[in-house]
C-alpha cells in the first residue's frame, strides 16, 4: 500500500504536457482584446452617432402668440 501511495504522489507532481491553453492562451486573450478595441474604435468614430443628449441648440422656439 505504501508503494502505491508513493507512486501516486510522484505522478501528481509530474509536469504535464503543455496543452492549447498553455501554448496559446495569452495570444488568444491579446487577440480578442485587440479585436474588441478596434471594433469599438470604429463604432465610436466612424458611424456618425450623435452622442449629445442635450436639446439646447437643436430645438427652435415657436413664435409667441399674444
Amino acid at each position: 500500500a505504501r508503494g502505491v501511495q508513493l507512486s501516486a504522489a510522484r505522478g501528481a507532481h509530474r509536469r504535464h504536457q503543455p496543452d492549447f491553453h498553455d501554448r496559446y492562451g495569452n495570444l488568444v486573450l491579446l487577440g480578442g482584446a485587440a479585436m474588441f478595441t478596434s471594433v469599438w474604435a470604429y463604432v465610436l468614430t466612424q458611424l456618425g452617432i450623435e452622442w449629445g443628449l442635450s436639446p439646447v441648440g437643436r430645438i427652435t422656439p415657436r413664435e409667441w402668440r399674444e
